[in-house]
């Protein structure tokens, strides 16, 4: 028999049961992901299909009057892969590179027909590479050799310099799930002030073992990744609490959707973007300039940092990842706040 609706208007049993499987609510949770899914394609292919260095400090150590024509040299070179600067020694060269001011250094010798470039792989193999192959192609051309010193080498179990990449990305994944499944467990119970302070505590003690258990894997278990256990262990557990307070943030003020805005900016956005598979010179613009400022990005820089470079240089990627972190802890209790007072 046929079905009908309102004033006998016929509705096919085919369609029913259409709307009845795919509801509404349906309908638009897979559109959005399959937005998310086209993004996803779009931030990873965008960013990591052709690699090329792009204003890549650079050091150059020489007599003042061949370093300045170095230098002149290297700035003109098409594309701008360098951004070269006259260093005093190759002590200060040595010690820029460590304190990752710069990436690399050619220190000429001018008595010789060898030059050296240091290099720092644990900043990444592949821009080493990049600026082995720049560097011995104008040394060819002008008839002289070219010898590589690593003077921050990557782990020999570290392939390609990505551990600390991995790590991150395994840390700011168990943030946002861990979020994510605390918010949906509760299922349609309205989220309160006190309800969300503690999930902020459960959130801080999740953080803290996701925190050691990476750094454990990472570096006892595997011998992955050296470096200072301790600080590991708190830039892991940072990264999982800001990641995670983020969630919750996102959760309170947009509902289900906050774990897609999520997923867009830490997933889609940001590891593309975090100077793993691609160290940040070898990043397109967009990503090279949004990297740093997401918590993957931060993650990845702080952690290379404690490993290789004996902690320099990580207190802008801590203060990002501290502000995503106090961010997420004043939106939650706000956005729970105001709902909470304006709800009858």
């Amino acid at each position: 028999m046929t079905q009908t609706t309102g004033a006998d208007t016929p509705r096919s049993p085919f369609l029913a049961e259409v709307k009845d499987a795919v509801t509404p609510r349906a309908t638009l949770l897979v559109t959005g992901t399959v937005v998310l899914a086209l993004l996803f394609i779009a931030s990873y292919v965008g960013a990591l299909h052709d690699p090329k260095p792009k204003n890549v400090p650079f050091g150059v150590v020489a007599p003042q009057a061949a370093a300045q024509q170095t230098v002149t040299r290297l700035s003109d070179l098409p594309g701008d892969p360098l951004d070269p600067r006259p260093l005093a020694d190759a002590a200060t060269a040595r010690e820029q590179i460590l304190h990752r001011e710069i990436d690399g250094a050619l220190i000429i010798d001018p008595s010789g027909t060898t030059d050296t470039l240091l290099v720092a792989t644990g900043g990444g193999r592949v821009l080493a590479a990049t600026l082995q192959t720049l560097v011995a192609g104008l040394e060819r051309s002008e008839s002289r050799t070219l010898r590589t010193v690593d003077v921050a080498a990557a782990d020999r179990q570290d392939s390609n310099g990505l551990s600390s990449f991995y790590v991150t990305v395994g840390w700011c994944v168990g943030g946002y799930l861990c979020a994510s499944i605390m918010t949906l467990s509760s299922g349609s119970r309205r989220a309160t002030p006190r309800r969300s302070a503690i999930r902020l505590i459960a959130m801080a003690l999740v953080a803290l073992v996701a925190g050691l258990g990476g750094t454990l894997i990472v570096g006892p278990v595997l011998g992955a990744l050296p470096g200072n256990f301790a600080a590991l262990w708190g830039v892991g557990a940072l990264t999982v609490f800001a990641v995670g307070a983020a969630t919750l943030a996102f959760q309170a003020v947009f509902g289900l959707a906050g774990i897609g805005l999520i997923i867009l900016i830490v997933v889609i956005l940001g590891n593309p973007s975090a100077g793993g598979a691609l160290p940040p010179p070898l990043l397109p613009p967009f990503w090279k300039e949004i990297g740093p400022a997401l918590p993957p990005g931060a993650a990845t820089w702080a952690t290379r940092s404690v490993a290789y470079f004996k902690g320099n240089d990580t207190t802008s990627a801590l203060l990002v990842l501290s502000a995503w972190a106090a961010g997420g802890i004043a939106i939650t209790l706000l956005a729970t706040r105001l709902r909470t007072t304006t709800t009858p």
